[in-house]
């Protein structure tokens, strides 16, 4: 657990959870905005929003007909296929650069029903959260998820994925892809580690949803208020002192107890599972020049931060890693001989999430090239080839252990025509490939590097010209099956002779000097 005091710094961050959003606020984001399922560019709050067509290539899309809602919840898009694993955005970005990535439910009984779908929503390799808005949309409330990640390649996928308890069909409003710097909540490692948003709030306020642009970032700032006296500011307030960059319209209004009390908050108003959490607590003096304040600050009755000293040039207290569970009691306590009591202007809690790894990138190319080559593939090849592993590609098996190679690939008789990128001989670790009974056409390319390789069967493909002798220079290779293609010239002798080789190679094939008695 560590615990630090800054009042002028900046960070990095990685977010998710769940928060409720009113279905008629108008939106704004400096970034990609996807209005998905709209036939055509919309406009909301004077933004472009952009068709979703160009970023998905699976799903349908349908109209709401719930009246009066904002523009990006009229219409949604919906995964009925209940084959494929997983449904994939690949979004644009920056190599090393760190996004926003925000995601919008608005159900509308678009499929007939009258609750919406649970399912869940991952970020390249990493489990995101579950999506579950049935209480929300029971109070005709959409429902946000954020996370904040730093880009690992050129693009980003964001994939919706059926679960346990999806009883119908996944589907997504709108999407929304943001920029940060990567200055903000940099104490975090991102390579290992996500921040997942619990708790953004605005103490003392009771209006909208403060963002973009009074927050950079395009960070959700939401409305908290209690029994707690609320103590408003005027005149300017500047917050490009603090670390984390927290909007300026937060330290207008503070939460405050009569003089010299304790003050007490219940915050979230939800119970917290049991995790390490990020949080950070904001402060300014709302006096004239030169005050200050100076009280304890405890968090479930472990000290936080001892004597802290709350000028008008503001504060900010945060933890790293600090343990959490249940309902949260934070208390500030006046110092000895205070005769003010303490305030507080703002708050976030953010759960530290550990990210699921990815695919090993020479892996990941090889399939891309070979997904390119091909037609009909299934429709989860998108995102991570390997991760979550309940979500691993259609066909795709993959190894145990930190390092994640493919091991195997079984794509028989869905169906598959194209040709065989060379570049599968990339795939080094995979030890069985088993392609038969699609429409395959080309030639059968060099799968010497494949040392691993046990099987490889190709067999009822259209599959032309020459056996590549250099297939028995794989040691370990036991079973080849190559019947009923469009093969020619001799099998090779150094398959022929290979001793425990079980080779197919007839009926089917115009080979000559065919070797005799081939298994069929």
């Amino acid at each position: 657990m560590s615990l630090s005091l800054c009042s002028a710094m900046s960070l990095s961050l990685f977010f998710i959870w769940f928060i409720a959003l009113p279905a008629f606020l108008n939106a704004q984001s400096p970034g990609l905005l996807l209005d998905c399922g709209a036939p055509r560019p919309t406009s909301e709050a004077g933004l472009q929003w952009l068709p979703d067509s160009d970023f998905i290539n699976t799903g349908n899309t349908t109209s709401l007909s719930t009246p009066h809602i904002r523009t990006t919840l009229s219409s949604l898009r919906y995964f009925p296929d209940t084959k494929a694993r997983k449904f994939c955005y690949v979004l644009p970005v920056i190599k090393g650069a760190r996004y926003l990535v925000r995601t919008t439910f608005f159900y509308g009984s678009f499929d007939g029903g009258e609750t919406p779908p649970i399912f869940d929503q991952l970020v390249e390799g990493t489990l995101w959260s579950t999506v579950n808005t049935s209480s929300d949309y029971a109070l005709n409330l959409s429902s946000y998820y954020e996370i904040m990640v730093q880009a690992t390649g050129k693009s980003l996928s964001v994939c919706l994925a059926r679960n346990s308890l999806t009883r119908s069909h996944p589907f997504i409003s709108s999407l929304e892809l943001t920029q940060i710097g990567n200055s903000v909540y940099n104490s975090t490692d991102f390579s290992q580690h996500a921040l997942a948003t619990v708790a953004r709030d605005s103490f003392g306020y009771g209006g909208p949803i403060i963002r973009y642009p009074d927050d950079h970032f395009d960070r959700f700032w939401g409305p908290f208020t209690d029994s707690s006296p609320t103590v408003n500011k005027t005149g300017n307030v500047s917050s490009t002192g603090f670390w984390n960059m927290p909007p300026a319209r937060i330290f207008k209004t503070s939460l405050t107890s009569n003089l010299p009390n304790p003050l007490e908050l219940q915050w979230p108003l939800f119970p917290l599972p049991n995790s390490s959490y990020y949080v950070a607590l904001y402060f300014e003096d709302n006096r004239e020049i030169g005050s200050s304040r100076v009280f304890n600050v405890s968090v479930n009755g472990v000290t936080f931060f001892r004597n802290l000293n709350v000028t008008t040039s503001g504060v900010v207290v945060f933890a790293t890693m600090w343990p959490l569970s249940g309902h949260i009691q934070i208390v500030m306590t006046p110092a000895e001989g205070s005769t003010v009591g303490p305030l507080i202007n703002g708050g976030e809690i953010l759960q530290v999430l550990m990210l699921g790894g990815r695919t090993v990138t020479r892996d990941v190319i090889a399939l891309e090239v070979m997904k390119r080559s091909l037609a009909k593939v299934p429709l989860d090849w998108q995102g991570d080839p390997c991760l979550p592993r309940q979500y691993s590609w259609t066909g795709v098996t993959c190894s145990e252990g930190s390092r994640i190679r493919v091991i195997a690939l079984n794509l028989t008789g869905l169906g598959l025509s194209g040709s065989l990128s060379p570049r599968i001989a990339n795939l080094t670790a995979l030890s069985d490939i088993w392609l038969g009974n699609n429409n395959l056409s080309g030639s059968i390319p060099d799968f010497s590097p494949l040392r691993r390789l046990v099987s490889l069967h190709l067999e009822n493909n259209q599959f032309s010209g020459e056996i590549p002798p250099t297939l028995g220079n794989i040691s370990g290779l036991r079973e080849l099956w190559l019947q009923n293609n469009n093969l020619t010239g001799v099998v090779p002798n150094s398959l022929q002779t290979k001793p425990g080789l079980d080779l197919r190679v007839s009926p089917g094939n115009r080979l000559v000097n065919s070797m005799p008695g081939a298994a069929t």
